[in-house]
C-alpha cells in the first residue's frame, strides 16, 4: 500500500496574504462602519465611509504587501548573487561549507562530503540557496502575487459588512454589522486554520477576539466624538 503525505508549507505565501487581506477587510470596514454609525451619521454617510474604506484599504494592502515582499525578494536576490560570486571564486571552500552543514545534520564526514559534491555537480547555487541560505523555490518571495491576493481578498472581506450595512439601517445596523462580521471572521479563521492544518477552533477564536476588540474600540470613539456629543 502506497503512503502519500500531504504537506502544506507550500501554501504559506499565498495563504498568509489571502487571510491577512480578508481579515483586514472585514475588521477595518466593519469597525469603520460601526464607528461612523455610533457617531449618529446618516445612512448615506455610513455607506460612503464604508466604500471609501474598501477602496483605500484594498490599495493600501496591495501596496504594503508588494513593498514588503519586494524587500524580501531583493534580500534573497542579493544573497544569491553573493553566493554565486563565492562559488565562482571559492568552489572548494563552498563545497566544504556545504559538507559541514550536512555533517551537522547527522551525516558521517565522508558521506557529507560525497553528498555535497554530488549536489553541487547537479546544481551548486540551488544546493547552497536551499541548505545554506534557506531559500526554497516553492516559498520564495512573489511580490505581485502577494499584492493581488491581499487586495482581492480585502475587497471580498470588506464587501461583507458593507452589504449588511446597505441592507440594514437605524438602530439595527450596528448589531447586525457586528454580529455578521464576527461570524464571517470565525468562518475565515476556521477555513484558514483548516487549510494550514492547524486547530479550526483556535483559528476561529483568534481572529474573532481581535475583530470584536477593534469594533468595540471604534464604537467607543464614535460615541465619544459623535455629532450629537
Amino acid at each position: 500500500m502506497s503512503h502519500h503525505e500531504i504537506h502544506r508549507s507550500h501554501r504559506v505565501g499565498w495563504l498568509r496574504a489571502a487571510v491577512l487581506g480578508a481579515n483586514d477587510g472585514i475588521v477595518s470596514t466593519a469597525s469603520l462602519i460601526i464607528g461612523v454609525a455610533a457617531a449618529r451619521s446618516t445612512h448615506e454617510g455610513i455607506l460612503l465611509a464604508g466604500i471609501a474604506g474598501l477602496v483605500a484599504g484594498a490599495m493600501s494592502m496591495a501596496a504594503g504587501e508588494y513593498v514588503s515582499v519586494s524587500s524580501q525578494s531583493d534580500t534573497e536576490n542579493a544573497d544569491l548573487a553573493l553566493e554565486k560570486k563565492s562559488l565562482e571564486h571559492n568552489i572548494e571552500f563552498e563545497k566544504d561549507e556545504l559538507a559541514k552543514i550536512y555533517e551537522g545534520r547527522g551525516l558521517e564526514t565522508a558521506l557529507a562530503s560525497q553528498v555535497a559534491e554530488q549536489l553541487m555537480a547537479h546544481d551548486a547555487l540551488g544546493a547552497h540557496a536551499r541548505d545554506e541560505i534557506g531559500i526554497s523555490e516553492s516559498v520564495g518571495a512573489q511580490p505581485v502575487q502577494a499584492a493581488f491576493y491581499s487586495a482581492g481578498t480585502f475587497i471580498v472581506g470588506a464587501a461583507l459588512p458593507l452589504m449588511v450595512a446597505w441592507i440594514m439601517s437605524g438602530t439595527q445596523l450596528i448589531p447586525a454589522v457586528a454580529v455578521s462580521s464576527l461570524v464571517f471572521l470565525a468562518l475565515l479563521g476556521g477555513i484558514a486554520a483548516r487549510t494550514g492544518g492547524a486547530s479550526i477552533t483556535l483559528g476561529a477564536i483568534r481572529v474573532t477576539f481581535w475583530g470584536a476588540l477593534a469594533m468595540a474600540l471604534t464604537a467607543g470613539v464614535g460615541l465619544m466624538f459623535g455629532v450629537g456629543a
